[in-house]
């Protein structure tokens, strides 16, 4: 989803920086973009500094982050070893966190700005065996809310998105493919594109999304809305229907 949201935003006019602690494609995707790589771990503090002094040193400004970096976990909590459930904590939560504070200097010395954070539907509803994965995205929405009250003098927006099943790398493994019929879960029947996730995470950075601040935007093809889809009744065959013939009232002869 994070190449997906620079090359929207890229497409959009903005000057963007990718980091990532995959170098290589790191910089192969800002090579392809038109925009700037910077190698950078987002559980590092100095890693922060380093990154928003070299974005204000080339750009002159900061106006938008989005806080995207998240790593995967599934194991029930009798399972899950604490070490894994610190490392998602800390990629996924802390590492919002320190985002969150490392530009928000940046962004009050250029007037305003917009951050949006990436959390998830694990992060709106409980999901199995999703322990550190769903704890570190319920922090996530909770703590773009704190940030909103605390931010919002500044002129800084902070909101979050919460994405359902989308086809990426991390979730191939459980089957991602495109296609309808492919996730009867939600309404709309189909696993999401990372594009899809740009386009809504694009409009939370732009001026269209002035009025908005700690708002949480399920992109889950309706998968949230309640309960599941398969408990739908069957569908009525498409054309004129026969109108149905009235029962025998109760207690009447016939």
């Amino acid at each position: 989803m994070g190449a997906a949201t620079a090359r929207r935003c890229v497409a959009a006019g903005a000057r963007v920086v990718i980091t990532d602690v995959l170098a290589e494609e790191g910089t192969a995707t800002a090579k392809d973009l038109g925009a700037r790589f910077v190698e950078h771990d987002v559980t590092s503090q100095d890693g922060w500094a380093a990154v928003v002094a070299e974005t204000t040193r080339e750009y002159g400004r900061l106006d938008g982050l989005v806080n995207n970096a998240g790593i995967a976990s599934v194991a029930m909590i009798e399972d899950q070893s604490l070490e894994e459930f610190e490392r998602v904590l800390q990629v996924n939560l802390v590492g919002t966190f320190l985002g969150l504070k490392a530009v928000v200097g940046a962004m009050r010395e250029s007037g305003g700005g917009a951050v949006v954070n990436l959390s998830s539907v694990a992060g709106l509803f409980a999901l199995p065996a999703t322990g550190g994965y769903g704890a570190s995205k319920w922090g996530v929405r909770g703590l773009t809310k704190i940030a909103a009250l605390e931010f919002g003098r500044h002129r800084i927006r902070v909101n979050s998105v919460h994405p359902g099943m989308i086809i990426t790398p991390m979730t191939q493994p459980l089957g991602a493919r495109s296609g309808d019929g492919t996730f009867p879960l939600a309404p709309a029947g189909r696993w999401g594109e990372p594009e899809e996730v740009a386009e809504a995470i694009a409009f939370l950075l732009s001026d269209a999304a002035s009025y908005m601040t700690g708002a949480e935007l399920a992109i889950d093809g309706g998968w949230t809305a309640g309960e599941s889809a398969l408990m739908l009744p069957p569908e009525r065959p498409a054309g004129p229907q026969a109108p149905e013939k009235p029962g025998t009232p109760e207690g009447s002869a016939g």
